[in-house]
């Protein structure tokens, strides 16, 4: 069963010089009990796609669905029963918590805007506190009286707080430590198995989407690039920006890391005001060549359930015609 499908989805934004396109054209679906990673860069588009998804800024195209229900242009009022089922992890979670509000009233708030009784929103919060690794004496508490990490499980006890069918991360564990990391990831993965809660587990850091993460979708200046199941693309990736990605995360082993061919890419990340013509990637890709910046590759489909965008395959043969 599908959770989640998002169908060429585009998000643009105005501007004094007409729109900049921010996301164009993604496809993508999570199944029950499935973690998807979303790579790239900042700037890319990960975050502006997760909000589009939330419906906290508008979709400019595509469509949206939630347990098959198209939510893509619902009104207030008809969001209301989509809110209960599609959740975020922000990741900040200082920033996401109100300060002048217990923690309990912080996690209690969303079911009390769904019609909890009290008896039941108490209920509910002590059994948030006890699965995120906390005192259910943590309610009567205010956010900055608590760590990082500490923080960030009262923002995933919030998240959960109406049994959502998916969780979007949005870099939830991007600003703590190495240790708390580990826990969060793990305490995430540990409720996934208890629930069977859907997870879109957007990061810029490869380490972590590989233990975290099913299938995973690489973008690019707001398009997707890559994308396949995890594994498959960790052991050959087909695109050489995945391949870039992946040569500059780290290594625990550091004989494989003094052995691996790095892929050095050029400059910086185009702005999406004015992006390269044809692929976007070409201006920094190690393997461009004149059809590069004359097209644009299209999607296409590899055997082992692979979707990449690249004019070239993995021997660096032309797979389309210049």
């Amino acid at each position: 069963m599908t959770r989640l499908q998002v169908s060429n989805l585009s998000v643009r934004f105005p501007t004094r010089h007409g729109e900049v396109s921010a996301v164009s054209d993604v496809d993508l679906d999570i199944g029950v009990g499935e973690t998807v990673g979303l790579v790239g860069e900042s700037g890319c588009g990960k975050s502006t796609l997760g909000k589009a998804i939330m419906r906290l800024i508008p979709a400019s195209g595509g469509t949206i669905k939630v347990d098959g229900q198209d939510v893509t242009t619902l009104g207030r009022r008809a969001l209301a029963p989509f809110r209960t089922k599609v959740q975020m992890v922000f990741q900040d979670p200082q920033g996401s918590l109100n300060p002048r509000q217990t923690v309990g009233k912080s996690i209690a708030r969303p079911l009390q805007v769904a019609g909890r009784s009290r008896r039941e929103i108490e209920a509910r919060v002590n059994d948030l506190l006890t699965q995120v690794g906390l005192p259910a004496s943590a309610a009567q508490r205010y956010p900055h009286e608590f760590s990082g990490g500490q923080r960030q499980r009262i923002g995933i006890a919030r998240a959960l707080a109406l049994s959502p069918s998916v969780v979007i991360c949005d870099e939830p564990v991007s600003a703590l430590d190495v240790s708390v990391r580990a826990q969060v990831i793990n305490l995430l993965k540990d409720i996934q198995a208890r629930s069977g809660v859907s997870y879109l587990f957007i990061s810029h850091d490869l380490s972590v989407i590989e233990h975290v993460s099913d299938r995973l979708i690489v973008m690019y200046l707001g398009r997707v690039v890559e994308s396949g199941p995890t594994a498959a693309i960790w052991q050959r990736p087909a695109h050489p920006y995945t391949r870039a990605l992946l040569a500059a995360a780290p290594l625990a082993d550091p004989v494989a890391a003094r052995h691996r061919v790095r892929t050095v890419l050029k400059g910086e990340l185009p702005s999406p005001h004015a992006p390269p013509s044809g692929c976007a990637f070409h201006t920094r890709c190690p393997q461009a060549q004149p059809v590069c910046a004359q097209t644009r590759p299209a999607l296409r489909d590899l055997p082992d359930a692979r979707r990449v965008a690249c004019h070239f395959g993995f021997d660096g043969e032309p797979v389309t015609a210049p």
